[in-house]
């Protein structure tokens, strides 16, 4: 029990040292300015993760998400672009990114491929498809009042991305802690030969919970196109090992039946304040990929430690 409360608590004091770190390093860091650059810039990253941590608390997975965010965000970008209301727009980046994350859920129950493979497949599929939608041409022409979805801000003070990011992660929190979805995930996730044999239908589930991940992903890939103020085909390339790096940070488990929402928001914030920290310091770029590659590593062994131990 010592070392699972130590496991839960380990993301949430890392992140207070290192933001106590940031603040004696930097004169900059403790900032407005600089805080709210760095919710904005973590906003995509945490709400795909969310999404993330559903799906790998049911044993899953899904590498398909960064491709998800482009196809999503040029969709909307373009719902823009033929004078469509922003609402209506984001309201179609939601759905197809739903649909997209149902297709994967469907690969995964029905062809009984490993989540790994079908996602792997399924990236590539989602980028050619944007990519053809486009011409390979960012989709430009937006409405002024678009960029306000990553720009915004309400009082002057609250920036309208954590408005986005709240809203999310109070449902997906409710989810996961109130509801059948979310005790089916983790037992899924936990072992799912004991979850079939207690009557958890585990392909519907399993379409649910995908399905809601791409809602998510989807709904991030507005923002960023919101923040570019362009549809680009390209966009959210790399995003997928970033996003689950977030999870598994948060005390989220690749073999299932563990995560939370608020490690998972404390992962992404613990990378998005590594990667604003090393721009502070004046930290090579090069070196920052090897130190956030490190702390993934670091999470990774320090879970696959505890499963032994408690094996």
């Amino acid at each position: 029990m010592g070392r699972e409360t130590l496991k839960r608590f380990i993301p949430y004091i890392s992140l207070t040292v290192l933001f106590l770190s940031l603040s004696l390093a930097s004169p900059y860091f403790l900032t407005v300015n600089n805080l709210s650059s760095v919710v904005r810039q973590t906003t995509v990253i945490t709400i795909m993760a969310i999404g993330m941590t559903v799906v790998i608390a049911s044993g899953g997975i899904d590498l398909s998400v960064g491709s998800i965010v482009g196809l999503a965000g040029v969709c909307g970008a373009m719902l823009i672009a033929s004078q469509l209301p922003t609402a209506l727009a984001l309201v179609g980046a939601i759905l197809v990114g739903s649909v997209c994350g149902f297709t994967n859920g469907a690969a995964i129950t029905a062809l009984k491929i490993p989540p790994f493979i079908a996602t792997l497949g399924t990236m590539g599929i989602y980028r050619g498809l944007t990519l053809i939608l486009t011409g390979g041409i960012p989709v430009a022409n937006l409405t002024r009042d678009f960029g306000v979805l990553a720009t915004g801000s309400v009082l002057g003070v609250i920036p309208v991305p954590m408005l986005f990011l709240l809203t999310v992660a109070v449902l997906v929190h409710f989810i996961l802690k109130y509801t059948r979805l979310g005790r089916y995930s983790y037992a899924i996730g936990s072992n799912s030969e004991a979850a079939r044999c207690s009557g958890i239908p585990l392909g519907k589930y399993t379409l649910v919970i995908y399905a809601l991940g791409g809602a998510l992903t989807g709904w991030a890939g507005m923002i960023e196109a919101a923040r570019l103020v362009t549809g680009q085909p390209t966009a959210g390339e790399g995003y997928e090992l970033r996003v689950i790096a977030a999870v598994v940070i948060g005390g989220g488990s690749l073999n299932g039946g563990q995560g939370s929402v608020p490690g998972t928001i404390v992962g992404s914030l613990i990378m998005g304040l590594l990667s604003n920290g090393c721009n502070l310091l004046g930290v090579s770029p090069f070196l920052q990929q090897i130190i956030i590659g490190s702390v993934i590593v670091l999470a990774v062994t320090f879970d696959e430690l505890q499963r032994r131990r408690m094996g």
